[in-house]
């Protein structure tokens, strides 16, 4: 099967503080856009044995369980097909979790259209779209607080990413869920997460072509140095009233107070943005490098991205989801 792996921006950030396990407590809100890859799943279950005959090792490295192997493959030669691609994690995640007495190959095709490593969530929108659809080939009838236990140990976005296909990709077939949505308020490491009403806009995105640790970027922050802070209770209310003057003044990514002083590329998009694409907010998505501009009428945002997507190859125009 194939599911649509959609991405994410992130209308606001805080950094709260640092947690003891070393991870930053954060509060923030999510969207999800209308820019995805496709990412298609298949199992070949092994007819050459019943489970009850398999050995109890795995043959090789490669096999999970008692004999799962995973191929994966992408339209981008230079992204990893093994354990250092998220896709490949979630599917040895399931498979060590739940299937551990079956055998067999599972095939994962992921078709990129999202930038790599952009604050984005593509990765894990694929490991999402991985764990949503084994979770329907191999009729394991997993609802989504379960999918979401297990896809916070891949990324702390992974959950949020789930809500969001769960609420777009009918094909899954979950049962309704509460936590289904394409809009959220995120704390914790960001899994903890709260839907609301999604915002309703065009969006602008143009990605330098430079990649970002993130780690690196939570890392150098000086939490004791930021000033401006997001009031998040404020974006949530101006997205509920539609009060766009509200929305833009909350809009706030903290992680910028590092990332566009590091990083001349971020804040030179940035500023172009701004001056030439004249948005109702232009803000950095995640840790960058991608900046986004946000837009009430369609024509305008348009006329932003012919002029904008001379300047940065990965430029797109699409809106909210």
């Amino acid at each position: 099967m194939t599911v649509n792996a959609y991405a994410k921006i992130n209308l606001s950030i805080d950094v709260i503080g640092k947690r003891p396990d070393g991870y930053h407590e954060v509060l923030m809100v999510m969207q999800q856009i209308d820019l995805f890859d496709k990412v298609t799943v298949k199992w070949i279950e092994d007819q050459s044995e019943k489970p009850d005959q398999k050995q109890e090792t795995a043959p090789n490295p490669n096999q999970m369980g008692k004999g799962i192997s995973i191929n994966l493959s992408t339209n981008l030669p230079f992204l990893p097909d093994d354990h250092r691609n998220l896709a490949y994690r979630a599917a040895s995640l399931m498979a060590e979790t739940y299937c551990r007495n079956r055998a067999g190959e599972i095939r994962i095709k992921i078709e990129k259209r999202i930038p790599v490593s952009a604050g984005l969530a593509g990765g894990s929108s694929n490991a999402a779209a991985v764990l949503l659809g084994l979770n329907r080939i191999w009729e394991l009838d997993l609802g989504l607080t379960s999918l979401m236990d297990l896809g916070v140990k891949l990324g702390a976005d992974v959950p949020f990413c789930l809500a969001g296909q769960a609420a777009l990709n009918e094909n899954l077939c979950l049962q309704w869920d509460e936590r289904a949505g394409t809009c959220a308020v995120a704390s914790g490491i960001g899994e903890q997460l709260e839907q609301i009403k999604p915002l309703k806009c065009w969006v602008l995105l143009s990605k330098p072509p430079i990649a970002v640790s993130t780690a690196q970027v939570y890392g150098g922050m000086d939490l004791a140095a930021i000033k401006n802070r997001p009031n998040t209770m404020e974006l949530v209310c101006g997205i509920k009233e539609h009060n766009y003057h509200k929305i833009s003044k909350n809009m706030v990514n903290v992680l910028e107070n590092y990332s566009l002083k590091e990083y001349s590329s971020i804040m030179y998009t940035k500023n172009k943005m701004v001056e030439t694409g004249k948005p109702m907010k232009a803000l950095m998505s995640g840790s960058g490098p991608t900046v986004f501009g946000l837009y009430t009428s369609r024509k305008k945002g348009k006329e932003a991205f012919e002029r904008l997507k001379y300047m940065n190859k990965e430029t797109f125009f699409i809106k909210t989801l």
